[in-house]
Protein backbone atom coordinates (compact mmCIF):
# COMPACT_ATOMS: atom_id res chain seq x y z
CA UNK A 1 0.00 0.00 0.00
CA UNK A 2 1.01 3.56 -0.79
CA UNK A 3 -0.07 7.19 -1.76
CA UNK A 4 -0.03 7.98 -4.92
CA UNK A 5 -1.15 11.26 -5.21
CA UNK A 6 -2.12 14.39 -2.86
CA UNK A 7 -4.35 17.20 -3.74
CA UNK A 8 -4.91 19.87 -1.28
CA UNK A 9 -7.46 23.09 -1.54
CA UNK A 10 -6.78 25.81 1.42
CA UNK A 11 -5.31 23.63 3.85
CA UNK A 12 -3.63 25.62 6.43
CA UNK A 13 -1.10 27.41 4.17
CA UNK A 14 -1.62 25.56 0.97
CA UNK A 15 -3.73 27.05 -1.61
CA UNK A 16 -3.58 24.81 -4.64
CA UNK A 17 -1.16 21.59 -4.25
CA UNK A 18 -0.81 18.25 -6.10
CA UNK A 19 2.20 15.82 -5.46
CA UNK A 20 3.33 12.52 -7.20
CA UNK A 21 5.20 10.69 -4.87
CA UNK A 22 7.91 7.79 -4.44
CA UNK A 23 6.26 4.59 -3.64
CA UNK A 24 9.77 4.05 -1.06
CA UNK A 25 11.22 7.76 0.62
CA UNK A 26 9.78 10.96 -0.01
CA UNK A 27 11.64 14.24 1.80
CA UNK A 28 9.90 17.23 2.20
CA UNK A 29 12.89 19.91 3.15
CA UNK A 30 12.63 23.52 3.77
CA UNK A 31 13.08 26.09 7.00
CA UNK A 32 10.64 26.24 9.60
CA UNK A 33 6.88 27.32 9.16
CA UNK A 34 6.93 26.59 5.31
CA UNK A 35 4.48 23.80 5.34
CA UNK A 36 6.45 20.76 5.72
CA UNK A 37 4.57 19.21 8.74
CA UNK A 38 1.21 20.55 6.99
CA UNK A 39 2.05 18.00 4.66
CA UNK A 40 2.07 15.51 7.04
CA UNK A 41 -0.82 16.63 9.00
CA UNK A 42 -3.26 16.29 5.35
CA UNK A 43 -1.40 12.58 5.04
CA UNK A 44 -2.47 11.88 8.36
CA UNK A 45 -6.45 13.35 8.27
CA UNK A 46 -6.35 10.50 4.89
CA UNK A 47 -5.99 8.16 8.13
CA UNK A 48 -7.36 8.72 10.64
CA UNK A 49 -9.95 11.51 9.31
CA UNK A 50 -8.49 14.48 11.81
CA UNK A 51 -5.41 16.44 12.44
CA UNK A 52 -2.34 14.94 14.20
CA UNK A 53 -1.75 18.39 15.59
CA UNK A 54 -4.97 20.48 15.46
CA UNK A 55 -8.22 19.01 17.57
CA UNK A 56 -10.41 21.88 15.85
CA UNK A 57 -11.08 21.12 12.02
CA UNK A 58 -12.04 24.34 11.46
CA UNK A 59 -8.65 25.53 12.23
CA UNK A 60 -6.96 24.15 9.28
CA UNK A 61 -8.49 26.14 6.62
CA UNK A 62 -6.59 28.43 5.21
CA UNK A 63 -6.72 32.06 6.06
CA UNK A 64 -9.27 34.17 4.38
CA UNK A 65 -11.04 30.96 2.85
CA UNK A 66 -14.30 29.58 4.24
CA UNK A 67 -13.46 25.44 2.63
CA UNK A 68 -10.72 22.90 2.88
CA UNK A 69 -10.31 19.89 0.86
CA UNK A 70 -7.24 17.34 1.13
CA UNK A 71 -7.37 14.09 -1.42
CA UNK A 72 -5.46 11.27 -1.64
CA UNK A 73 -5.22 8.62 -4.38
CA UNK A 74 -3.37 5.42 -2.72
CA UNK A 75 -2.49 1.84 -4.60
CA UNK A 76 -3.69 -1.28 -2.46
CA UNK A 77 -3.45 -4.77 -3.14
CA UNK A 78 -2.59 -3.35 -7.37
CA UNK A 79 -6.40 -1.36 -6.87
CA UNK A 80 -6.75 2.53 -6.76
CA UNK A 81 -8.56 3.51 -3.86
CA UNK A 82 -9.81 7.51 -3.71
CA UNK A 83 -10.17 9.33 -0.36
CA UNK A 84 -11.73 12.64 0.04
CA UNK A 85 -11.82 14.60 3.16
CA UNK A 86 -13.68 18.22 2.85
CA UNK A 87 -14.22 21.00 5.08
CA UNK A 88 -17.03 24.01 5.02
CA UNK A 89 -16.72 27.10 7.95
CA UNK A 90 -19.70 26.06 10.28
CA UNK A 91 -21.21 22.50 8.37
CA UNK A 92 -20.07 18.94 8.95
CA UNK A 93 -17.06 17.73 7.78
CA UNK A 94 -17.49 15.02 4.90
CA UNK A 95 -14.94 11.64 4.40
CA UNK A 96 -15.72 9.55 1.55
CA UNK A 97 -13.80 6.55 0.03
CA UNK A 98 -14.22 5.60 -3.62
CA UNK A 99 -17.10 8.88 -3.53
CA UNK A 100 -18.93 6.91 -1.01
CA UNK A 101 -19.61 9.33 2.20
CA UNK A 102 -18.69 7.41 6.11
CA UNK A 103 -21.60 7.60 8.28
CA UNK A 104 -18.99 6.73 11.07
CA UNK A 105 -15.31 8.09 10.75
CA UNK A 106 -14.54 5.26 13.29
CA UNK A 107 -15.52 3.06 10.45
CA UNK A 108 -12.40 4.69 8.31
CA UNK A 109 -9.92 4.43 11.04
CA UNK A 110 -7.16 1.51 9.90
CA UNK A 111 -7.87 0.64 6.15
CA UNK A 112 -5.06 3.08 5.40
CA UNK A 113 -3.35 2.30 8.87
CA UNK A 114 -0.40 5.10 9.52
CA UNK A 115 2.33 5.49 11.84
CA UNK A 116 3.41 8.96 12.65
CA UNK A 117 6.82 10.27 14.83
CA UNK A 118 6.47 14.14 15.77
CA UNK A 119 8.58 16.55 18.15
CA UNK A 120 5.16 16.21 19.80
CA UNK A 121 5.74 12.98 20.94
CA UNK A 122 7.83 13.46 23.68
CA UNK A 123 4.79 14.10 25.94
CA UNK A 124 4.30 10.11 25.71
CA UNK A 125 7.55 10.08 27.85
CA UNK A 126 7.44 13.20 29.81
CA UNK A 127 3.43 13.67 29.87
CA UNK A 128 0.42 12.19 31.94
CA UNK A 129 -0.63 8.81 31.79
CA UNK A 130 -3.63 9.75 29.09
CA UNK A 131 -1.19 10.45 26.17
CA UNK A 132 0.79 6.86 26.63
CA UNK A 133 -3.61 5.52 27.00
CA UNK A 134 -4.10 7.61 24.28
CA UNK A 135 -0.91 6.05 22.24
CA UNK A 136 -2.00 2.20 22.95
CA UNK A 137 -5.55 2.83 22.17
CA UNK A 138 -4.58 4.47 18.65
CA UNK A 139 -2.32 1.57 17.53
CA UNK A 140 -5.03 -1.60 18.21
CA UNK A 141 -8.01 0.60 17.22
CA UNK A 142 -6.15 0.53 13.57
CA UNK A 143 -6.13 -3.78 13.70
CA UNK A 144 -9.11 -4.00 16.38
CA UNK A 145 -12.36 -2.53 15.24
CA UNK A 146 -14.50 -4.19 18.34
CA UNK A 147 -11.63 -2.69 20.64
CA UNK A 148 -12.53 0.74 19.10
CA UNK A 149 -15.98 0.40 19.75
CA UNK A 150 -15.63 -0.90 23.43
CA UNK A 151 -13.13 1.91 24.59
CA UNK A 152 -16.02 4.41 22.71
CA UNK A 153 -18.78 2.74 24.67
CA UNK A 154 -16.67 2.66 28.31
CA UNK A 155 -15.45 6.39 27.88
CA UNK A 156 -19.23 7.12 27.60
CA UNK A 157 -20.23 4.62 30.61
CA UNK A 158 -17.83 6.20 32.79
CA UNK A 159 -18.98 9.74 31.56
CA UNK A 160 -22.43 8.79 32.94
CA UNK A 161 -21.47 6.93 35.92
CA UNK A 162 -18.97 10.38 36.77
CA UNK A 163 -22.02 12.28 36.39
CA UNK A 164 -24.23 10.26 38.41
CA UNK A 165 -21.62 10.85 41.17
CA UNK A 166 -21.76 14.40 40.57
CA UNK A 167 -26.14 14.39 41.20
CA UNK A 168 -24.93 12.30 44.66
CA UNK A 169 -23.52 15.21 45.66
CA UNK A 170 -25.31 18.31 44.93
CA UNK A 171 -28.44 16.44 46.32
CA UNK A 172 -26.98 15.31 48.99
CA UNK A 173 -28.77 12.09 47.89
CA UNK A 174 -27.32 8.20 47.30
CA UNK A 175 -28.57 5.63 45.63
CA UNK A 176 -26.39 2.29 45.48
CA UNK A 177 -29.31 0.18 42.80
CA UNK A 178 -28.87 3.41 40.31
CA UNK A 179 -24.65 3.02 40.48
CA UNK A 180 -24.69 -0.43 40.29
CA UNK A 181 -26.51 -0.10 36.96
CA UNK A 182 -23.78 1.64 35.61
CA UNK A 183 -21.04 -0.83 37.11
CA UNK A 184 -22.53 -4.21 35.48
CA UNK A 185 -22.20 -2.22 32.28
CA UNK A 186 -18.57 -0.79 32.86
CA UNK A 187 -16.93 -4.05 33.66
CA UNK A 188 -17.36 -6.23 31.38
CA UNK A 189 -16.21 -3.55 29.13
CA UNK A 190 -13.41 -2.95 31.16
CA UNK A 191 -12.05 -6.30 31.65
CA UNK A 192 -11.84 -7.08 27.67
CA UNK A 193 -10.01 -3.49 27.18
CA UNK A 194 -7.68 -4.33 29.33
CA UNK A 195 -7.24 -7.79 27.92
CA UNK A 196 -6.87 -6.60 24.55
CA UNK A 197 -3.62 -3.93 26.26
CA UNK A 198 -2.12 -6.91 28.27
CA UNK A 199 -2.11 -9.45 24.85
CA UNK A 200 -0.51 -5.66 23.40
CA UNK A 201 2.19 -4.89 25.50
CA UNK A 202 3.41 -8.29 25.70
CA UNK A 203 3.82 -8.90 22.05
CA UNK A 204 4.79 -5.05 21.39
CA UNK A 205 7.61 -4.96 23.87
CA UNK A 206 10.81 -7.37 22.40
CA UNK A 207 10.21 -5.25 19.16
CA UNK A 208 10.56 -2.24 20.39
CA UNK A 209 13.46 -3.56 22.46
CA UNK A 210 14.87 -4.57 19.17
CA UNK A 211 14.31 -1.39 17.51
CA UNK A 212 16.20 0.47 20.15
CA UNK A 213 19.14 -1.51 20.58
CA UNK A 214 19.61 -1.11 16.70
CA UNK A 215 18.92 2.82 16.93
CA UNK A 216 21.48 2.78 19.73
CA UNK A 217 24.28 0.57 18.47
CA UNK A 218 23.36 -1.53 21.70
CA UNK A 219 24.61 0.95 23.79
CA UNK A 220 21.72 1.20 26.00
CA UNK A 221 18.93 -1.08 27.78
CA UNK A 222 15.49 0.06 27.35
CA UNK A 223 12.13 -1.24 28.76
CA UNK A 224 8.24 -0.81 29.20
CA UNK A 225 5.76 -2.36 31.56
CA UNK A 226 1.97 -1.75 31.70
CA UNK A 227 0.55 -0.79 34.88
CA UNK A 228 -3.19 -1.31 35.47
CA UNK A 229 -5.22 -1.65 38.34
CA UNK A 230 -7.06 -3.88 37.01
CA UNK A 231 -3.75 -6.16 36.72
CA UNK A 232 -4.48 -9.42 39.28
CA UNK A 233 -7.74 -7.64 40.44
CA UNK A 234 -11.61 -8.44 40.02
CA UNK A 235 -12.89 -4.70 38.49
CA UNK A 236 -16.46 -4.93 40.13
CA UNK A 237 -14.92 -5.63 44.02
CA UNK A 238 -12.57 -2.81 42.85
CA UNK A 239 -15.11 -0.45 42.21
CA UNK A 240 -17.53 -1.63 45.08
CA UNK A 241 -14.37 -1.08 47.42
CA UNK A 242 -14.04 2.56 46.28
CA UNK A 243 -17.26 3.58 46.14
CA UNK A 244 -16.92 6.28 48.76
CA UNK A 245 -13.97 7.44 47.30
CA UNK A 246 -15.50 8.18 44.22
CA UNK A 247 -18.85 9.73 46.16
CA UNK A 248 -16.24 11.92 47.77
CA UNK A 249 -14.40 12.84 44.82
CA UNK A 250 -17.37 12.95 42.49
CA UNK A 251 -15.77 10.78 39.80
CA UNK A 252 -14.65 7.27 39.37
CA UNK A 253 -11.20 6.63 40.70
CA UNK A 254 -10.59 3.23 39.34
CA UNK A 255 -10.79 1.50 35.83
CA UNK A 256 -8.89 0.90 32.52
CA UNK A 257 -9.05 5.12 32.70
CA UNK A 258 -6.27 4.99 34.61
CA UNK A 259 -3.69 2.74 32.98
CA UNK A 260 -0.52 3.89 32.56
CA UNK A 261 2.97 2.48 30.66
CA UNK A 262 5.81 2.73 32.29
CA UNK A 263 9.61 3.54 30.35
CA UNK A 264 12.51 2.99 31.81
CA UNK A 265 16.11 3.93 30.98
CA UNK A 266 18.56 1.50 32.15
CA UNK A 267 16.47 0.79 35.19
CA UNK A 268 15.46 4.20 35.71
CA UNK A 269 12.43 6.03 34.91
CA UNK A 270 12.77 7.46 31.29
CA UNK A 271 10.77 10.78 32.17
CA UNK A 272 14.06 12.14 34.55
CA UNK A 273 16.95 10.45 32.90
CA UNK A 274 17.77 10.31 29.25
CA UNK A 275 19.25 13.04 27.09
CA UNK A 276 16.82 14.46 24.34
CA UNK A 277 18.97 12.39 21.88
CA UNK A 278 17.85 9.33 23.69
CA UNK A 279 14.29 10.15 24.08
CA UNK A 280 14.07 10.52 20.47
CA UNK A 281 15.48 7.61 19.96
CA UNK A 282 13.06 6.20 22.40
CA UNK A 283 10.51 7.47 20.43
CA UNK A 284 11.47 5.93 17.37
CA UNK A 285 11.78 2.62 18.47
CA UNK A 286 8.27 2.57 19.84
CA UNK A 287 6.42 3.77 16.73
CA UNK A 288 9.14 1.43 14.83
CA UNK A 289 7.86 -1.37 16.80
CA UNK A 290 4.55 0.00 15.93
CA UNK A 291 4.35 -0.25 12.36
CA UNK A 292 5.80 -3.87 12.82
CA UNK A 293 2.72 -4.92 14.69
CA UNK A 294 0.19 -3.40 12.24
CA UNK A 295 2.11 -4.61 9.24
CA UNK A 296 2.10 -8.04 10.97
CA UNK A 297 -2.08 -8.00 11.37
CA UNK A 298 -2.78 -6.01 8.44
CA UNK A 299 -0.77 -7.85 6.27
CA UNK A 300 0.55 -4.86 4.36
CA UNK A 301 2.83 -2.15 5.26
CA UNK A 302 1.63 1.06 6.69
CA UNK A 303 2.58 4.02 5.66
CA UNK A 304 5.37 6.20 8.48
CA UNK A 305 5.28 9.85 9.07
CA UNK A 306 8.98 11.45 10.25
CA UNK A 307 8.37 14.71 11.43
CA UNK A 308 11.83 16.43 11.89
CA UNK A 309 13.11 13.21 13.59
CA UNK A 310 16.82 13.66 12.71
CA UNK A 311 17.00 17.44 15.23
CA UNK A 312 19.18 16.32 18.39
CA UNK A 313 20.29 13.19 17.06
CA UNK A 314 24.03 12.42 16.14
CA UNK A 315 24.37 11.35 12.63
CA UNK A 316 25.29 7.67 13.46
CA UNK A 317 21.56 7.39 14.90
CA UNK A 318 20.35 9.45 11.79
CA UNK A 319 22.11 6.81 9.48
CA UNK A 320 21.12 3.68 11.62
CA UNK A 321 17.01 5.27 11.24
CA UNK A 322 17.46 5.74 7.41
CA UNK A 323 19.26 1.86 7.13
CA UNK A 324 15.99 0.58 8.96
CA UNK A 325 13.39 1.75 6.94
CA UNK A 326 15.15 2.05 3.61
CA UNK A 327 15.24 -1.58 3.66
CA UNK A 328 12.35 -4.04 2.04
CA UNK A 329 10.87 -4.58 5.18
CA UNK A 330 9.17 -0.66 5.46
CA UNK A 331 6.87 0.66 2.85
CA UNK A 332 6.33 4.55 2.17
CA UNK A 333 7.94 6.59 4.22
CA UNK A 334 7.60 10.84 4.55
CA UNK A 335 10.10 12.45 5.98
CA UNK A 336 10.57 16.54 6.74
CA UNK A 337 13.82 18.38 7.67
CA UNK A 338 15.29 21.77 7.56
CA UNK A 339 19.18 20.77 5.96
CA UNK A 340 18.92 19.56 2.53
CA UNK A 341 22.45 18.97 3.43
CA UNK A 342 21.96 16.55 5.46
CA UNK A 343 19.14 14.75 3.49
CA UNK A 344 21.72 14.42 0.84
CA UNK A 345 24.78 13.02 2.98
CA UNK A 346 22.39 10.32 4.03
CA UNK A 347 21.41 9.17 0.60
CA UNK A 348 25.15 9.58 -0.68
CA UNK A 349 25.24 6.26 1.95
CA UNK A 350 22.02 4.42 1.98
CA UNK A 351 21.06 3.98 -1.82
CA UNK A 352 17.08 3.93 -1.87
CA UNK A 353 14.54 4.99 -4.20
CA UNK A 354 13.42 8.70 -2.96
CA UNK A 355 11.77 12.15 -4.14
CA UNK A 356 12.61 15.20 -2.46
CA UNK A 357 10.60 17.84 -2.70
CA UNK A 358 11.45 21.90 -1.59
CA UNK A 359 9.03 22.99 0.49
CA UNK A 360 8.50 27.31 0.22
CA UNK A 361 5.43 28.62 2.08
CA UNK A 362 2.95 26.75 0.17
CA UNK A 363 5.07 26.46 -2.90
CA UNK A 364 6.29 22.95 -3.61
CA UNK A 365 9.18 21.76 -5.89
CA UNK A 366 10.82 18.69 -6.53
CA UNK A 367 14.45 18.43 -5.93
CA UNK A 368 15.39 14.99 -7.38
CA UNK A 369 13.94 11.37 -8.40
Amino acid sequence: MYLQKLLLTNFKNFHEVEIEFSEKINCFVGNNGMGKTNLLDAIYYLSFCKSYFNLMDSQNIKHNESFFVIQGTYVKDDNSENVYCGLKQNQKKQFKLNKKEYSRLADHVGYFPLVIVSPDDSEIIIGGSEIRRKFVDSIISQYDKVYLDNLINYNKLVFQRNSLLKRFAESRTYNKENLEIWDEQIVPLGNEIHKKRSEFVDNFKPVFEKYYKFISLNNEKVGLEYNSQLSGNDFKKLLSDNVEKDRMLQYTSTGIHKDDLVFMFDGFPAKKFGSQGQQKSFIIALKLAQFDLLAEIKKFKPVILFDDVFDKLDHLRVEQIIKLVSDNNFGQIFITDTEMQRINNVFEKVKSEHKIFNVDNGAIIMSNV
